[in-house]
């Protein structure tokens, strides 16, 4: 014999009119663990839903008066979230597939072994173990990316988190722009997560991040054969997100050839496969965003000007935060809070007033996102509960210097954390005067484009 697993559904109801079977199943199921009543009749099966809470219904099909596939149905209209089960001694192919038309569960026929009983309910068990899982998660992720969690009650945030709210609903492309770490991804998920699409897939993808030669079978994919070493076919990003969102991050680094194709994705709203001859329709929201101003590409010849009108419906500029200083605060303190889960045997740490004020006084060319990075080192390096301001990074200790400033020499004189602190010092400035373009960035600094990506990933700006 199985045995029995912990309950999930515990209150049966069993509809039967043959006693001796009602018997039968009350004596298998309540030695298992069920607490499970019976009636004779649907009729009086109805009475029992209107009048308790149920998990689950065992019901016969053929029984005087109404019979199981109706009683399906009503129970589909007064109880939808009730799961049921039928059986039937008569039963065929034909009859499973009807009682799923009509909103059963499963199906069991008669005969049947105690054990099997028994697995039908299992099933259901981690069914509902699963649909219990799924919505937590959601919950948890709505919530982490909800508006009111993106932490920032100054004007110039305000107003980017009405558009939002007002954007959401709508299956709207939308273009996010603003400089790098000021949360445009965030942004773009609290999107997806208020639109009716939130129960879809939300596809990111770093088009800069891509090598332009894959970039194309990553957005749509590729058959067996389309090229070397395409072995097998490949679903891309944009069948992914079918029913739900595709965030194309970084869209200003996009080659010519791919700002077509996306241009006819957007356009026609199908995809087409590298070297497949035929094309499947979608349905997927595009949020675009970028750190570049995309009006100027188009005005050098590096942008497509249709494809920016078709990603530029509605524009959102997420304000850099140093024109948002009063949200320094509040986002420093959320911060704190998440990262105090890195050393939970220590009371919650708080920011002393000097440290506070040298946030205030940096510029965070960084953004939210160098601030993120900044509480968390400084939780990991503080000592006790208070977070001091030698807790803190060296450009912003130093005051809200210029961020293409060298640092001062102080009370660490060490020069191999003083060249680093440089490096990140010139990779932010570069950052800053190029508007985030890594490529320009990374001839101003005359460094190759890869080693670049690294080095933004080696001190956390990226």
């Amino acid at each position: 014999m199985l045995d029995s697993p912990p309950r999930v559904l515990r209150n049966l109801l069993i509809v039967d009119d043959d006693a001796s079977m009602r018997h039968l199943l009350a004596v298998i199921l309540t030695d298992r663990g069920y607490e499970v009543r019976a009636v004779a009749s649907a009729e009086d099966a109805l009475k029992e839903v209107a009048q308790r809470e149920l998990d689950l219904v065992l019901t016969d099909v053929r029984m005087p008066g109404m019979g199981g596939l109706e009683l399906v149905r009503e129970l589909q209209r007064a109880a939808p979230d009730l799961l049921v089960v039928v059986m039937s001694a008569y039963g065929s192919h034909d009859t499973a597939i009807e009682a799923m038309k009509a909103g059963a569960y499963d199906y069991l026929g008669k005969p049947f072994k105690p054990d099997e009983v028994v697995l039908v309910l299992r099933k259901a068990e981690e069914r509902e173990r699963l649909k219990r899982e799924n919505r937590r998660l959601r919950t948890e992720l709505s919530a982490a990316y909800r508006p009111e969690y993106l932490v920032g009650g100054s004007e110039a945030m305000q107003a980017v988190l009405r558009q939002v709210h007002k954007v959401a609903p709508q299956k709207t492309t939308v273009l996010l722009g603003g400089e790098s770490g000021t949360g445009k991804e965030l942004l773009a998920r609290a999107i997806h997560e208020l639109s009716p699409r939130s129960s879809f897939p939300f596809v990111a993808v770093n088009c800069g991040a891509v090598p332009a030669a894959l970039l194309e079978s990553e957005l749509f994919g590729h058959v067996r054969g389309a090229f070397t070493d395409a072995h097998k076919d490949k679903k891309g990003l944009a069948a992914e997100a079918d029913g739900g969102t595709l965030f194309l991050d970084e869209v200003a680094e996009l080659p010519l050839p791919t700002q077509v194709k996306l241009l006819r994705f957007l356009q026609e709203e199908e995809i087409r496969p590298v070297g497949d001859v035929r094309s499947r329709k979608v349905d997927v929201r595009v949020i675009a965003a970028t750190a570049r101003d995309l009006a100027r590409a188009v005005k050098e010849g590096e942008f497509r000007e249709d494809l920016f009108w078709r990603l530029n419906v509605v524009g959102v500029k997420v304000p850099p935060l140093r024109e948002r200083a009063e949200d320094v605060a509040p986002l420093a303190e959320h911060f704190l809070s998440r990262f105090a889960l890195l050393r939970p045997e220590l009371p919650r740490p708080h920011l002393s007033p000097e440290a506070l004020e040298a946030l205030k006084a940096y510029r965070w060319p960084g953004n939210v996102r160098e601030l993120e990075h900044a509480m968390e080192r400084a939780v990991v390096l503080a000592d006790g509960a208070e977070i001091r301001e030698e807790d803190l990074p060296d450009p912003v200790r130093a005051g809200g210097a210029s961020s293409a400033e060298a640092p001062l020499p102080g009370r660490d004189l060490s020069l191999k954390r003083g060249v680093r602190e440089l490096e990140g010092q010139l990779i932010r400035a570069a950052l800053e005067r190029t508007n985030g373009n890594r490529t320009r960035a990374a001839e101003l600094l005359e460094l190759s484009y890869r080693a670049l990506l690294y080095k933004i990933k080696d001190h956390g700006l990226g």
